[in-house]
């Protein structure tokens, strides 16, 4: 059974960065779709990114610009990096996995693999 654990989330500035990683284990991390989603409170959960086994990137449009999805297969590890930050950004975050299929889906209804969320907050 796949398992995800998110890291690297806390406070920071309006106008800096943020680096996500999320490790898995229990699968075939180099086969999987890895995407991040988000959660601001009161809101649903939506997409950001996702990146294919084979590093194929695929970036929400709303996140266009500033936000890179990366993965590292030999370390079981995906990234999130999101740069410009703004307190909009504000909310629990979460990587997910799926089986590779030909392509990654940019549904979160399509991913049975979650972490555990790691918060995020943006002062000004």
């Amino acid at each position: 059974q796949v398992q995800l654990v998110e890291s690297g989330g806390g406070s920071v500035q309006a106008g800096g960065s943020l680096r996500l990683s999320c490790t898995a284990s229990g699968g075939s991390f180099d086969t999987d779709c890895m995407a991040w989603f988000r959660q601001a409170p009161g809101k649903e959960r939506v997409g950001i990114a996702r990146i294919s086994p084979e590093g194929y990137t695929y970036v929400f449009e709303s996140f266009l610009g500033r936000v890179t999805i990366s993965r590292d297969n030999a370390k079981n590890v995906a990234y999130l990096q999101m740069d410009s930050v703004t307190p909009e950004d504000t909310a629990v975050y979460y990587c997910a996995a799926n089986e590779y299929v030909g392509y990654c889906s940019a549904l979160k209804e399509r991913y049975p693999y979650w972490g555990q969320g790691t918060q995020v907050t943006v002062s000004s």
